[in-house]
């Protein structure tokens, strides 16, 4: 009984805990009240429903022993607010919780709001709308739980103390606003996408800016971008399964077993992608999940549309000329028109000096250098790539790139 308990609590947490939390900062105008007097709600659950059931409306149930926990702790005198604060807070309390969507999107672009640090908005967003604890958030951008809290606190405090509006921006403001948004919730993604070591972490924190994703299109179901970004998201995380190897070292895109692929995200990628189309331009994560949907679809690495893949780039490259857009675009012409004129395109990146010290660059070399039979000098480009490269996956996947090169001379 504890497991089915267990389970049914923590699906209820991802589907309601940023509604309760919501609620309670719309009422209370008190972050730090507002998340502990969630947490005691799921708490209680915990600790009542092995005996008593889950309830038929477990949401409706948490946010009422929710906000008398909001009460008991203004009661006690464990916040922050003034006697007058504590009695227009707990005639809010004691009137009908609101059920408007609204509330979840003011959260969301309160956590987003571009007054706060970038970090801080990430970990915001982590926290109070995705429910993670502060020690799982540290651990996602390797901090100490110590720093992770402060930088909480603080990001909560600058929204009281700076009148940081605690609602969704008035329509003249309102791309710019979702832009930033959007953002920070692939930043999520990314930091969940990126191969470390601890392969079911990370999948998590993937896995909830999805969720986020999803919840940012069901409240704004118009929005093109927001469809955008959660079609790349999908897409991408379709080949989690198959990016690891047994012995949990990557495994290239063209090496991944694509019966491994997610077949159910790739269809939802697609979906997403579509309705993005309906509802805006193409954006640059837009672009982005078109280029994921050409290697989801492929049922081989040869049947990839690579010609299709380099005008995607070209087209990313005229509306982000970073770069890493500009080094991916090179891998792309190479791939579509042959190892030779990729090396010439990353050559030419190369010669800019912008990606100086980044070691996918000397990586890329290595492979066109491979893939045209100059073994030595991709082997010295491998070497390159090896002493830029982080410690973990990465640098691990390049080593036996170049142990698999044949020998010298």
């Amino acid at each position: 009984m504890a497991d089915v308990v267990g389970e049914a609590v923590a699906r209820v947490h991802s589907s309601e805990w940023s509604r309760i939390v919501a609620s309670l900062i719309r009422t209370t105008h008190d972050w730090s009240l507002a998340e502990d007097a969630a947490q005691d709600a799921f708490e209680k659950a915990l600790a009542t429903w092995p005996s008593s059931g889950v309830p038929d409306n477990p949401g409706a149930w948490l946010t009422t022993v929710a906000r008398r926990a909001a009460l008991d702790r203004i009661r006690r005198g464990n916040t922050e607010l003034t006697k007058m604060e504590e009695v227009a807070v707990m005639e809010r309390l004691n009137e009908t919780p609101s059920d408007e969507i609204d509330d979840r999107l003011r959260l969301i672009f309160t956590c987003a709001h571009p007054a706060l640090p970038l970090e801080a908005r990430v970990a915001l967003t982590l926290r109070t709308v995705a429910g993670l604890t502060t020690p799982e958030i540290a651990r996602a951008f390797l901090v100490s739980e110590p720093t992770m809290a402060q930088r909480l606190v603080r990001a909560q405090r600058k929204i009281t103390h700076a009148g940081i509006p605690y609602r969704v921006p008035p329509p003249e403001q309102l791309a710019e606003r979702l832009s930033g948004v959007l953002a920070v919730i692939y930043l999520v993604f990314n930091a969940g996408y990126t191969l470390t070591d601890d392969t079911e972490h990370d999948s998590a924190l993937a896995g909830e800016a999805i969720r986020l994703g999803r919840l940012i299109c069901d409240l704004m179901p118009k929005e093109g971008a927001a469809h955008g970004v959660l079609a790349l998201m999908l897409l991408q995380h379709s080949r989690h399964a198959a990016r690891r190897g047994p012995d949990g070292e990557i495994v290239s895109l063209d090496d991944q077993d694509r019966t491994l692929w997610d077949a159910t995200l790739i269809r939802q990628g697609i979906t997403a992608l579509d309705v993005a189309a309906k509802h805006g331009i193409y954006d640059h994560y837009q672009l982005l999940a078109l280029i994921a949907s050409v290697h989801a679809v492929a049922p081989s690495p040869e049947a990839t549309d690579y010609i299709r893949l380099a005008d995607y780039y070209a087209a990313l490259t005229r509306l982000d000329p970073s770069p890493v857009v500009a080094l991916n675009a090179a891998i792309a012409r190479g791939m579509a028109h042959g190892p030779a004129a990729g090396l010439v395109a990353v050559d030419a990146v190369a010669a800019s000096g912008r990606l100086d010290g980044y070691y996918l660059l000397p990586a890329a070399q290595a492979d066109f250098l491979r893939r045209l039979g100059r073994a030595d000098a991709a082997a010295a480009r491998y070497e390159d790539a090896i002493a830029l490269a982080p410690q973990g996956p990465e640098r691990r996947y390049l080593e036996r790139r170049r142990a698999a090169l044949p020998p010298a001379g």
